[in-house]
């Protein structure tokens, strides 16, 4: 009979060792989220909660706070859009080779910038550009690909 698989985190000690603790936290016991966009939110509470139970100063001003906040809302943010970028860029490659093709959609856009439509299958995102007169959000449409661009992650369709 073979011994049970023991499987665990990397870097954690076999069960029955005592735990190494968090370097970087200078804590026995932690926790934090596997995000890696959290990692240092997770650092900075773990800082706060460690100072209020050793009954101890805030590590942190209010405007450290804020500012530090600030930080990785704007991070975020930009790792959100860095990601939306891509997900546009590998939608406009799997539907490059689909020009002419018809498909279902819907409006779930109207701007000053143009018409957006929501393929339904495959579940893509594109510019109405071409009769995009009179739809308005929610209108189901029969439309057909008439380009795209993988450098811009642009789809562009006209009504059919």
């Amino acid at each position: 009979m073979r011994p049970p698989v023991v499987v665990r985190k990397v870097g954690t000690p076999p069960p029955g060792d005592p735990e190494q603790g968090h370097f970087g936290l200078a804590v026995q016991d932690y926790t934090h989220s596997t995000a890696p966009n959290r990692r240092f939110a997770d650092i900075v509470t773990q800082r706060l909660v460690k100072a209020v139970l050793a009954g101890q100063l805030a590590p942190y001003s209010d405007d450290e706070l804020a500012a530090i906040a600030l930080n990785c809302t704007l991070k975020e943010d930009a790792a959100r859009k860095v990601e939306r970028e891509m997900s546009k860029r590998i939608a406009a490659v799997a539907m490059s080779s689909r020009i002419g093709e018809t498909f279902d959609a819907i409006v779930t856009g109207v701007t000053s910038r143009g018409t957006f439509i929501r393929v339904l299958r495959p579940a893509v995102e594109g510019l109405l550009s071409q009769g995009q007169q009179g739809a308005d959000v929610g209108d189901k449409l029969r439309v057909k690909l008439i380009r795209t661009d993988i450098q811009r992650g642009y789809i562009d369709f006209a009504r059919d």
